[in-house]
């Protein structure tokens, strides 16, 4: 398996494991998530991979995609409240349902790690959906702890 930068190439299976996450997010919350959607199509892809500020890691064996790690850069400067910082969000990571097991997720998060200390970043953050037991595992076993708390009250 090797990890490098997401090209155009890698866009069918994107689509492909995109509709993996849509899937498993309508599941845990039908109510906030339409079957059989997407996060983003294939242009918006195309434009991603074009954003030095949201580099994508792809997992890959020989030309198979297994998984993905999108990424955004967030800087933040001169906010009146927060202080000068620089990290590297994790907007969604993605390991194929066949391919699960097999440490690609870990290798992954490990190419992000190593990417976000190498642009200088101090740290890198995520979501995990509550109810997604299996990610909130896999993060926490990576040395994630919680930063914030997202409530709501369902009205």
């Amino acid at each position: 398996m090797d990890i490098r930068f997401a090209d155009n190439r890698d866009i069918p299976g994107m689509i492909d494991l995109l509709q993996q996450v849509g899937e498993v997010h309508h599941r845990i919350r039908p109510d906030i998530f339409r079957s059989g959607a997407q996060k983003y199509d294939e242009a918006a892809l195309e434009a991603l991979l074009q954003d030095p500020l949201r580099p994508i890691l792809a997992a890959v064996e020989g030309e198979k995609l297994l998984g993905y790690c999108f990424c955004i850069v967030e800087v933040t400067e001169g906010n009146p409240v927060l202080a000068d910082d620089k990290t590297l969000y994790i907007d969604d990571l993605c390991v194929d349902e066949a391919c699960r097991g097999k440490h690609v997720g870990k290798v992954l998060y490990e190419h992000a790690c190593a990417y976000a200390r190498q642009i200088g970043c101090r740290t890198v953050t995520l979501n995990v959906w509550c109810g997604n037991d299996s990610a909130m595992a896999f993060y926490e076993k990576q040395g994630l702890k919680p930063r914030k708390i997202y409530m709501e009250a369902i009205l």
